[in-house]
């Protein structure tokens, strides 16, 4: 083989190395790309107004936001006694603070939470963080009915409707939320099986 050859195929040698390494390097650029961009649009269980974080970190408002949550009747009671400066109480607060995370920037859950008169920035900051903190999923209509005789104002307009707070049928959560849920579900049953 001549001199000419042999530097050629140690050239086209390391130029299929260099491009190796350099597919390598940006499959690992774009990785953390992907990774960055998942972050900041996952449901992050961290962060808050204590931390002096943004209240947006964990949720990103949907376009028709409200408009959707007026399709439930509960959410559309608790809104209108929101906007009309109402408390709607500890657990009408939660309840609306727990569905609307999933509709709503956590700026704009503080606004309406703030209209409450019994609600400063403080108060609704810390329930914003609980919600954060626990990563809620919404309440059962079950649950909401119970939370509601703790309190004085109906959280559910219609408590003798069965259709009255039952979010899962009437609004359309995040997959994650179905997902968490079937989770929850399967390690309860699994759970069962080893206690029986």
């Amino acid at each position: 083989m001549t001199e000419e050859a042999n530097n050629e195929r140690r050239s086209t040698k390391g130029s299929k190395q260099e491009s190796l390494e350099e597919a390598q390097q940006r499959t690992a650029n774009l990785e953390q790309e992907l990774r960055e961009l998942r972050q900041e649009q996952s449901w992050s269980r961290s962060g808050g107004a204590a931390s002096g974080h943004d209240h947006n970190e964990k949720w990103t408002s949907r376009p028709d936001g409200i408009e959707a949550l007026r399709a439930d009747s509960m959410m559309a009671h608790l809104l209108h006694a929101l906007d009309a400066g109402k408390d709607i109480g500890h657990y009408g607060r939660l309840v609306f603070a727990m569905v609307a995370s999933h509709f709503l920037s956590g700026d704009e859950i503080l606004q309406w939470l703030k209209k409450d008169t019994d609600v400063d920035e403080k108060k609704a900051a810390a329930l914003l963080q609980q919600v954060k903190a626990h990563d809620y999923n919404p309440p059962r209509r079950e649950r909401i009915l119970e939370w509601q005789r703790e309190q004085e104002f109906p959280i559910l307009p219609a408590p003798d409707d069965p259709n009255c707070g039952n979010v899962y049928k009437s609004l359309k959560f995040p997959d994650e939320v179905y997902d968490h849920i079937q989770q929850y579900q399967a390690e309860k049953a699994e759970a069962e099986d080893e206690a029986a």
